[in-house]
């Protein structure tokens, strides 16, 4: 059974709900790689690699156009099961 999502408040963009998909495309995943130390002791490391996988229903607004969220959604780091990724509830 899906969970109820909402928004409490919008954005620039008004609420909206994408449909659950499944589909391929890079899917990048990003580290927190400890280099010890003072400072800034933590890099950014990003990696990706292409699969099937899917997506659940989503509802959500946001500050930044629609159409950029669309064109873009390939560069968003995702989450999901990579023994299942077809059937991950992320």
């Amino acid at each position: 059974m899906a969970t109820r999502q909402w928004t409490e408040g919008e954005g620039k963009v008004p609420t909206h709900t994408h449909p659950a998909v499944t589909h391929s495309h890079d899917h990048y995943h990003l580290t927190h790689h400890y280099r010890g130390g003072f400072g800034d002791p933590v890099e950014h490391r990003v990696y990706w690699h292409t699969h099937e996988h899917n997506h659940a229903e989503l509802t959500h607004s946001h500050d930044y156009d629609q159409e950029d969220e669309l064109q873009h959604h390939g560069r968003e780091v995702h989450i999901h099961d990579h023994a299942a990724p077809m059937q991950s509830p992320a």
